[in-house]
């Protein structure tokens, strides 16, 4: 009977561990589907609902409240300027005079005393025109015998096409700023001009741009490994040409230098071997997300220390609101706190953003591992709260350092902003149709991303940088990164 009694308990405990098992993978199933239907068809936003909020969840955790600010007379709101001012400032004018017909009629009788104006914008639609270059053969009247002689040919960017700087420019600017892919261009120019340009031939075109455009890219990529500080971060594009068919998963590699460039980088895979071209000269602070490749990178890396990023932290413990919505109300709240000291100091001296962590951030952090450690055995390793848990603790020597150096900031955002154009442009293009053509696209979201950073008309830039590449030696190339384009154009304006 006692052993028939034990076999039982046995079997009731066991059903118990398989129950619990079973919720707590039906639970992550429930949290990935719902950030799945979150992701597509609801807002991505993380706002959270102030109920939500838990200002202090134990007896344990004990928040110290700020004493209330001192009121300052608030100062005079400055007027803005009114939005329709803003968008029509910079057009040009094209003034269209409307008079009167008595006036028309008989303008002697008449004496203008004031106008009443009505503004519009205007659109010319773009103009494609055929630019022949003709260079006429000359021979000498005094001497026959020599051969005749014509003028040179100016350097092209595709020597032996009918590509122009500008057609090339145009194309280029549609995929990767406005994200048109090339079948839409081809069907574009065909319908509404009467140009037939094969998509074939548009991206041999941007092959040949971008290959022009590869010093450039070589000169950024030089300057952000001797940064100093990098943040880093990949997202997947997929890829056709994988041999034996079909298509492969391939990745744009991004690395960011807040408050400088950013560089993008095709890999066919998510290796921790893709770093190595990049990385090998590199020695500073890495800034990035969990991802295995980067720690296994730098085990074998001598001079490189990474940081974690807050933004993800967060992110995890987001996710498990509706699993524990005070506990992540609480902790969502903390975070803020950290996030509320980074806005203050925005602008700010790395000394005094070091100072000013060292002083107040810190003490959030205490606060925030408190309770981390103090929930830990509380919640199931699969769950929301779990998993958000031991995100943060796993990674919470690295989430701390951003305290220590006020030139490192405290998430990875710039870099997955950097990221943003691409997500846009595949969910239009879809993929890219062949693994070499994904370097081509890093090198020139790379331009255009650098020339937004340095707000700059990227039109302008390739239009003159297009131009003149044909004539010069890569040596030369070094003064048309975005960068010092940028700064030679306002020194002429100055």
């Amino acid at each position: 009977m006692e052993n028939k009694l034990a076999e039982l308990e046995r079997l009731v405990a066991a059903q118990a561990a398989q129950i619990e098992t079973l919720s707590g993978e039906n639970a992550f199933l429930r949290r990935q589907l719902e950030n799945l239907r979150r992701f597509q068809f609801g807002r991505t936003s993380e706002r959270l609902d102030p109920s939500q909020l838990e200002l202090i969840p134990s007896q344990t955790i004990i928040v110290p409240v700020a004493s209330a600010p001192t009121t300052r007379p608030s100062a005079p709101r400055r007027r803005r300027t009114p939005r329709r001012v803003r968008v029509l400032a910079d057009l040009p004018v094209e003034e269209v005079i409307l008079d009167p017909e008595e006036v028309e009629r008989d303008p002697k009788a008449f004496v203008c005393i004031g106008q009443v104006v009505t503004e519009e914008i205007g659109v010319v639609p773009p103009r494609y025109y055929l630019r022949r270059y003709i260079r006429r053969k000359y021979t000498s009247k005094l001497e026959r015998a020599c051969a005749p002689i014509v003028a040179d040919l100016m350097p092209r960017l595709i020597p032996g096409s009918f590509a122009s700087v500008e057609l090339v420019t145009d194309i280029v600017l549609k995929k990767f700023i406005e994200h048109l892919p090339l079948n839409r261009q081809e069907q574009v120019l065909k319908m509404q001009f009467g140009i037939n340009l094969s998509r074939k031939t548009m991206c041999d075109w941007i092959g040949k741009a971008a290959d022009w455009l590869q010093p450039i890219y070589r000169h950024i990529r030089d300057k952000l490994q001797q940064s100093g500080y990098l943040q880093v971060d990949e997202t997947p594009i997929r890829f056709c040409g994988k041999k034996g068919g079909g298509s492969g998963q391939g990745y744009l590699w991004v690395y960011n230098r807040p408050g400088g460039d950013v560089l993008f980088e095709w890999h066919p895979s998510r290796a921790s071997a893709c770093l190595e071209g990049m990385l090998d000269k590199f020695a500073g602070r890495l800034q990035c997300d969990a991802y295995g490749a980067y720690a296994s990178f730098i085990k074998t890396r001598d001079g490189i220390e990474l940081h974690a990023c807050w933004a993800h932290a967060r992110r995890k413990v987001f996710e498990a609101k509706d699993e524990c919505p005070a506990q992540t109300g609480w902790l969502l709240h903390q975070i803020g706190l950290l996030y509320a000291i980074e806005r203050k100091l925005k602008g700010k001296s790395p000394a005094l953003r070091q100072a000013v962590r060292e002083s107040e951030s810190l003490m959030v952090l205490r606060r925030i591992e408190k309770m981390l450690r103090l929930k830990l055995p509380q919640h199931l390793p699969k769950s929301g709260m779990g998993t958000a848990i031991h995100y943060a603790l796993a990674l919470w020597p690295l989430l701390l350092k951003f305290v220590e150096d006020g030139r490192v900031e405290i998430d990875n955002n710039l870099v997955e902003n950097a990221i943003r154009p691409t997500a846009i442009g595949k969910k239009n293009w879809l993929f890219v149709g062949h693994p070499d053509a994904g370097q081509r696209g890093a090198i020139l979201y790379t331009i255009m991303e650098n020339c937004k950073r340095q707000g700059i008309n990227p039109r302008e830039y390739l239009l003159d940088v297009l131009g003149r590449l044909p004539g010069l030696k890569s040596h030369q190339t070094n003064d048309l990164t975005p960068e010092r384009w940028a700064a030679a154009r306002r020194k002429q304006a100055a």
